[in-house]
């Protein structure tokens, strides 16, 4: 977990360019509540989350969750819940459609670490919109698709917003929605 946080740290302390589109900025560290919703059963916990933007139309992001599902009992007996640490890395490319408005397409590796199971490794990619929708309002929509190794890939839709307090500060939302599960996110959010 150490070296996931540093990795994190490190992302953060890169020499960053700025944003392509006035108003959006792909440099910034978000960190807060995580819940995932499942057929089998609910988890939650947190997470961070960070980015950066390498030039004027490309950015790294990443991000970490670690979650505890919810405990169980069957047929009398109690079941502890397990932990569900999950990390991603990618590359995104946003450009400019219309005034405060981006095109955002990423990709992403994936890797999930179920306890008493194995890791599950895999990748995803979405597509979408980005936009400043006023000096202190943001929001996207994305469609995605995410495959991992001895799981089945899946369609899912992500949609999120920010409300800015100032230019450095503000509070974020995002949700992931597919078939099988829904994920949420709501916490902090520092721009740089």
């Amino acid at each position: 977990m150490h070296k996931k946080l540093l990795a994190l740290t490190l992302l953060a302390a890169l020499p960053f360019t700025a944003s392509a589109t006035e108003g959006l900025s792909y440099n910034y560290v978000e960190g807060g509540y995580v819940a995932t919703n499942t057929d089998a059963g609910d988890a939650d916990g947190w997470g961070i989350n960070g980015s950066g933007a390498i030039s004027d139309n490309f950015h790294i992001f990443g991000g970490f969750t670690s979650q505890k599902t919810d405990d169980e009992t069957i047929g009398g007996v109690r079941f502890d819940g397990i932990d569900v640490d999950q990390w991603r890395v990618g590359l995104g490319y946003n450009r400019p459609v219309a005034a405060n408005t981006d095109l955002l397409a990423r990709i992403a590796y994936e890797n999930a670490k179920v306890e008493g199971f194995d890791r599950i490794d895999g990748y995803s990619a979405e597509v979408g919109v980005r936009s400043a929708l006023t000096s202190n309002f943001e929001g996207y929509a994305l469609a995605g698709y995410q495959d991992r190794n001895d799981v089945d890939g899946d369609f899912y839709g992500r949609v999120g917003a920010q409300v800015k307090f100032n230019p450095s500060w503000g509070i974020t939302g995002d949700v992931k929605f597919s078939d099988n599960d829904t994920q949420y996110f709501i916490g902090p959010r520092l721009t740089f």
